[in-house]
């Protein structure tokens, strides 16, 4: 049997420490014993994102899946636009269009209350009757969507700013600018129109949308198939379309799962059962989980305290488990990005990295990097830092460890 290679992502779960948790971050003092276990066996900080790029989740799970950003990424809308099927011409422009709650000028909301993706549709297929005939609208999941400028006349990218980063301030600052932003001005301004249409009917759906915000755009990506890479066939297990685009364009298989919201009330059972599954067909599985970064963007210290703790007892342990059944398996765990609770955005600091094999060629490595626990402490302190977090799966599937020995 072949060996089995799995990469659990806490979306967002790095952090600063705290002084409500007596200076420790919320990994640290979290009741994490899988991840701990993880971190026994080697430990270390990366960085996901390269000198001067936004520290994305696309960026940052870009480097994760192995593509350096700084030679890959073209724009997080496009990655998105990709997992739901949607086609891009060589000069189509495809922008994340999230549904946001804008109260007095300032952004309140840049989930629109976690919007429910049935009201989202609604107002989608609405928007879709706008008289633009280069404009399309796609329906993605709660507050994520996409619309695609065809034929896009400019030469630069339109110059706009994520809404998380912009969370309970003003947005006459923010608004889009450069290339094609009065275009994109006026189909916000008729987009606010028809979401007060949509949200003055009684649909009985949950969610508080006043407007769209446009950003992240860019061209369709081209990356180097992950199978011609190592050798190996894979699956992607996650709520964000991002994740399932970055894969379907390295040619892994999105594996969708019911129930799964990118929340704390996401399916964990259902990811876990999904990841499993797909090994008994596949080497390689992406599991990520989303819902530490929205209790991070939330600013919520409890909320991300209960999401990293639910990451660690109802998906790494599982995990951790059903990958014993395999003779051979290397299981790497990892954030792709802090969002920290006081800060309430992505920030490009070196996160923690662990892994854990079965394979006997690390034996020098565990020896050498072992943790006593898992955090951004013990991580620091093992002393093993991976400067382009691109190699790792390098270092993991094909065994190159000349950056770390």
């Amino acid at each position: 049997m072949s060996s089995k290679y799995l990469v659990i992502v806490g979306d967002g779960m790095a952090d600063l420490p705290h002084e409500q948790l007596n200076g420790q971050t919320v990994i640290e003092a979290s009741f994490m014993p899988n991840s701990d276990k993880i971190a026994s066996f080697v430990c270390g900080l990366t960085s996901t994102v390269p000198d001067g790029m936004n520290p994305g989740s696309d960026t940052a799970n870009l480097s994760i899946f192995s593509y350096n950003p700084a030679q890959y990424y073209t724009g997080r809308a496009p990655l998105e636009a990709l997992n739901l099927g949607i086609d891009l011409g060589p000069n189509d422009m495809a922008f994340r269009m999230n549904f946001v709650s804008i109260v007095q000028n300032r952004m309140d909301d840049f989930t629109a209350d976690h919007i429910d993706s049935k009201y989202g549709k609604l107002i989608v297929d609405r928007l879709k009757k706008l008289n633009y005939p280069d404009i399309e609208f796609y329906a993605g999941v709660s507050y994520r969507n996409i619309m695609v400028w065809r034929n896009y006349p400019h030469d630069e990218i339109p110059l706009t700013v994520p809404p998380h980063d912009i969370q309970t301030m003003d947005v006459s600052s923010y608004l889009a600018s450069g290339s094609g932003a009065d275009l994109l001005s006026e189909i916000a301004c008729e987009a606010r129109l028809v979401i007060a249409d949509v949200a003055s009917e009684d649909h009985g759906l949950g969610g508080n949308p006043t407007d769209i915000w446009l950003w992240g755009a860019g061209k369709k990506p081209a990356l180097k198939r992950f199978s011609e890479k190592y050798s190996i066939s894979g699956v992607t297990v996650s709520a964000v379309d991002l994740i399932h685009g970055i894969g379907r364009a390295a040619g892994l298989n999105p594996v969708a799962v019911d129930g799964a919201t990118g929340y704390l009330d996401t399916n964990y059972k259902g990811k876990v059962d999904a990841a499993l599954n797909a090994f008994e067909t596949h080497d390689f599985v992406y599991l990520h989980i989303e819902a530490p970064d929205e209790t991070g963007h939330e600013g919520s210290l409890e909320k991300k305290r209960q999401a990293v703790e639910d990451f660690d007892l109802k998906v790494v342990g599982p995990m951790l488990e059903g990958m014993k059944k395999f003779n051979d398996y290397t299981i790497l765990l990892m954030p792709d990005h802090p969002t920290p609770v006081s800060v309430r955005t992505h920030t490009s600091d070196p996160v923690p990295f662990a892994f854990i094999s079965t394979e006997p060629q690390f034996e020098d490595i565990h020896r050498k990097f072992s943790a006593s626990g898992y955090s951004e402490k013990e991580a620091k302190n093992t002393g093993l830092f991976v400067k382009d977090a691109s190699m790792l799966l390098d270092i993991i599937i094909k065994k190159k460890f000349s950056s770390i020995m």
